[in-house]
């Protein structure tokens, strides 16, 4: 019998997800995500980066404004593969001693997504309680940034919480979640 290919097997783990979490994509059905990402190289290996990395995607919605199926790294707690990452290239130069291997920013551009902002990140906090024990670098408003802070969510005594940090800084229970438009 052959051996399944790389995207066959990363499909196959994105159906039985999609299928195991109906409440986070109500009114999309698994055959249209499919197709859309199928036509996609740059989508299968954003996802294929997402997976390795722990994010285990999951479709999370549709934008209103271009009907882009939205996918978003749903795992329990902020991914195992992008922790312990200050906020983004300026904060990572800025280090002098003990610097991390990457930023958030970064590490989100290689792969294909990006950052969560504020919105997106309470948005998913209605698909179940993410970030209990962990948190996520979150996109930051320029005017915030210029100052040299950076924010970042996570969701304790089962509230969602919001906030901010040098982006120098970095722990190794902070990562980031992403976001991917297909």
């Amino acid at each position: 019998m052959p051996k399944p290919s790389a995207a066959t097997t990363l499909l196959d783990t994105l159906a039985a997800r999609f299928a195991a979490h109906p409440h986070r994509h109500a009114g999309i059905t698994w055959d249209e995500v499919l197709t859309r990402v199928r036509d996609s190289a740059a989508a299968l290996r954003s996802l294929e980066a997402m997976e390795a990395s722990g994010g285990e995607p999951d479709v999370i919605g549709r934008e209103a404004s271009t009907g882009a199926i939205l996918f978003c790294d749903c795992s329990a707690q902020s991914p195992t593969g992008r922790r312990s990452c200050c906020f983004d290239r300026a904060a990572l130069a800025s280090r002098k001693a003990n610097k991390p291997a990457h930023s958030a920013e970064e590490l989100a551009d290689a792969m294909g997504v990006e950052l969560l902002d504020e919105a997106q990140y309470r948005h998913l906090q209605t698909l179940g309680a993410f970030d209990t024990t962990t948190s996520s670098w979150i996109r930051t408003p320029a005017r915030i940034r210029t100052l040299g802070g950076a924010l970042f969510g996570d969701r304790r005594f089962d509230t969602v919480f919001v906030y901010h940090n040098g982006a120098e800084s970095y722990y190794a229970a902070r990562g980031f979640r992403g976001l991917l438009r297909v």
